[in-house]
């Protein structure tokens, strides 16, 4: 079984999601967002789904 580095769960249907050549032990989407989604440049909410890219900011 899996440990998730997000909230430390170990699950036995966890997955391994691999992000810039990185794995990462993830039991969720839930924890994935939170672990991995990327945040507003303008008020650091995570952003889930399409993001607008201006420059390097998201």
């Amino acid at each position: 079984m899996l440990r998730c580095e997000t909230c430390a769960n170990e699950y036995a249907r966890a997955m391994t999601v691999t992000l810039d050549g990185e794995p990462h032990d993830i039991d969720s989407f839930e924890c994935a967002i939170h672990a991995l989604a990327p945040r507003c440049g303008h008020c650091s909410n995570r952003i889930v789904g399409h993001g607008l890219k201006s420059g390097e900011h998201v």
